[in-house]
Parts: structure tokens; sequence; C-alpha cells
């Protein structure tokens, strides 16, 4: 019989980010040669020089990222990562890509099993678009955002760092987040029409003297104005397709298979989860890709479109709820059921970021949670009314059950003396 060894399946990634590097880790644990393909080039070496340049940084710092995720593919001598080459055409039917190298010369290869992870303008699923019975939908929010920067204070953070910071502007809002060198990552998110009125540097001061006066100081107006106007507003955008999977040759993941705003930041995990649970289908599986593919399509899609949906919803939740006091309320009463009965009432955000409850099970156990928070308060509030109404009729003067007796009173005099007199209570 032939050993595993010759029997070796071959993979293709295509994508070389988090999500692709995870899976070609995993897949190459269980023994399959994997080739990564990502169309960035490989810009370590060829920017060891130092530079004060600002680009030249954001560069680096986007090689490091890339540079430690290839390191962990390249421990496995079954995996090999292609920088620069840049997929063409996909045929999943009979497992051939058809790559575009640095040499431009086109090459088809085939494998047993391609595996898209490029991204939310996906090649590999823009070939899957194509088949029968393949849903996709995608939808750009009419919001932008815009990174800024806070820098350290006296070589500590200028603010609190164990805190997400919101500066809520029910149509729009700011954000910030701690970095590892004390600085803070903020983030405006608003309608890309009011980013088009923000022409000038006077104009950017203006607004953030209006909205957020108290994060220039932090930020301050020259570096405000000159990171305001380094890129334009990015768009966000929706993706969700069905099935994940074209029969037992191509699979898609992260946000190729479904790119979620980031309002819930659960675009990363999302995607760490799909590689998860399709290692753990592998095991379950015996490798058998015909088994594994379908389950994994059954098993994710409910998962990925709830946690789209709630990434919308809580873009809505952070920019406007949070300044409503019914909405803190409602928080502090789930927040306080949790306390004391801490396995039957969980809030969302914990279980979604801090539990491996499938995400469309937190969607519909929050809602139940919901339901009963408002039926409790609606019970409240019913029974303080009936409450308040008996206590007033109580309190008045001289005996209040005899309202409720007179007319009864009225009707007996009325029978045997043929008048009734009205006395009023403050008749004597």
């Amino acid at each position: 019989m032939e050993s595993w060894d010759t029997q070796r399946k071959k993979v293709a990634v295509i994508g070389g980010g988090l999500v692709g590097s995870l899976n070609a880790c995993f897949l190459a644990k269980r023994n399959f040669q994997v080739d990564v393909y990502e169309a960035r080039e490989d810009c370590i070496s060829r920017n060891s020089h130092e530079s004060k340049n600002d680009s030249f940084f954001f560069r680096k710092k986007v090689c490091n990222s890339l540079w430690d995720k290839v390191t962990a593919v390249e421990n496995y001598p079954n995996a090999k990562v292609y920088f620069g080459h840049r997929l063409l055409t996909c045929n999943p039917e009979e497992g051939t890509i058809t790559v575009l190298g640095s040499d431009k010369v086109p090459k088809d290869v085939t494998y047993d099993l391609i595996v898209g992870c490029d991204g939310a303008y996906s090649t590999v699923r823009s070939h899957l678009m194509k088949k029968p019975r393949f849903d996709y939908s995608q939808q750009y929010i009419p919001h932008g955002y815009m990174e800024l920067t806070i820098p350290p204070r006296n070589g500590d953070f200028a603010m609190e760092p164990n805190y997400l910071h919101i500066w809520p502007r029910n149509t729009f809002m700011m954000i910030a987040l701690p970095n590892k060198n004390k600085t803070f990552t903020c983030t405006l998110f608003m309608p890309f029409e009011e980013f088009e009125k923000l022409q000038t540097s006077r104009d950017v001061l203006d607004f953030f003297h209006k909205y957020f006066p108290d994060a220039i100081p932090l930020m301050g107006e020259q570096a405000l104005t000159q990171d305001f106007f380094l890129l334009p507003a990015q768009a966000m955008i929706s993706v969700k397709c069905s099935p994940f999977h074209f029969k037992s040759r191509c699979v898609l993941m992260g946000d190729a298979a479904h790119a979620i705003v980031p309002f819930f930041g659960q675009g990363m995990n999302a995607g760490f989860e799909d590689c998860l649970v399709f290692d753990e289908l592998m095991e379950k599986f015996n490798n058998d890709l015909s088994m594994c593919l379908p389950e994994f399509s059954r098993f994710r899609i409910p998962d990925d479109h709830a946690v789209s949906d709630l990434s919308m919803y809580n873009y809505v939740e952070m920019r406007a709820h949070v300044n409503s006091r019914w909405f803190i309320f409602h928080k502090n009463v789930e927040r306080f059921l949790h306390a004391i009965m801490p396995s039957t009432f969980i809030p969302l955000y914990t279980m979604v970021t801090f539990s491996r409850i499938r995400y469309h099970e937190a969607m519909l156990r929050w809602r139940w949670q919901k339901k009963v928070i408002n039926k409790g308060f609606f019970l409240f509030g019913t029974l303080v009314a009936i409450g308040s109404t008996y206590l007033l009729i109580r309190s008045m003067a001289p005996r209040p059950l005899d309202y409720l007796r007179r007319p009864w009173d009225w009707v007996t005099n009325l029978q045997y003396t043929g008048h009734v007199s009205l006395k009023t209570p403050w008749s004597h």
C-alpha cells in the first residue's frame, strides 16, 4: 500500500493574510502539501534602511505583520508561500488556478482543494458566483471611516488605556483604542457627505471644536489636520454568500465568505473561527473533503450571517443608543440579572466576545432575553399603576369607598322617594 507521503493532497490557499496563514498552518499540520499565494510583494528584505517618511513606516508596519504570519506558515516543510503572485482565473470544477508571478508569465496549477481567503473582493468568490444556486449579496453602508492618532503624553497613554473610548454623536461617532506603543488609534465613522464638507484645515478644526472639543488637545491641531488629509475616507462593505463551498474542490473563508462592517470587532475572530471549525470538521471526517466541505457550509453560514447582522446593529447602538438614559438603564438591568443569574442571563457582548456560543445562537438568546426583560418592565409598570390608583382612591376624603357605593344608594333613594340628592364632598 502507498504511504501517506505519496498520496499527499495538494492545497492552494489564495491570500496570505490572517485567515489564509492560519488555514495554511492547520492544513500543513494535517500533512497536506500547502501553497499560499499572496498578491503583495515580500517587502521585508527591500525596506531594511531607516527613513523618516511616514508612508515608509506604514509599509514597514504592514510588512512586519505579514512577515510574522508567513514565518509561522514556513515553519512547516510541506508549506510554501509565493509572494507577488496574483490569481487570474480559477476553475473549481477541475481544481485548477492560473497565477501571475513577478515574471509576468501566467502559470496553470492543479490542486485537490482551493481555499479562497482573498478578502472582501475575493477573486475566488467571483468565479463561484457564476455557478448555479450560488447566492450572493453585498451592501455598502453610507458611512465611511478615517483613522487618526492620539500620541503618548509624557511617555504614557494620554487616556485610560483599559477602555474603548466612544464619542457618540447620533449620526456619526469617533472611537479610540490603545496600542502597545502608548498611542491611540482613533477612527472617525461618518456619512460620506459629511466628510465631503470638510475641504480645508479650518473646516476640520471647526468641526472638531464643535463635536469633539476634548479630543483636539489630545491629538494636536497640526497632527489632526495632517492625518485627516493623508487618505480619503474609506468605504465599508458587508458581503453575504451561500454556500461557502463548491463540491469537494473549493471553499471560502474569512472576508471572502462573509465580509462584515467593523462595529462589533468580530471580523478577524469570525475568520479565525472559520479556520478552527474547518479543522475540527477535518478531524471529525478524517480529512474527507467530500464530507467536510458541505458540513462546513451548513454549520458556518447561519453564524457568519448572524455576526454580519449584529455588526450592522452595533453601529446604531454605538453612535446613538449609548446617549439614551433608557438604554443605559436597560444595560444596568442586564448586568444585574447576569450577576444574580450568570448562566441564564448573559449580555450579548459577553456571549459574542468572550465565549464560543455560536453567533446565531447568541442572537436568538439575546432576543429572548430582551423579551423577558421588556415583559418584566411591563409587569412592573402595571403593578405600579394599579398600586398608585389604589392609594389615590384610599387617600380621597372622607371615605373613598363611599363614592363607589353611592350610585347604588342613588338607585335605592329614587325607588323609595322619587328623587336623588347629589351631595358633593365639600358640602356641609
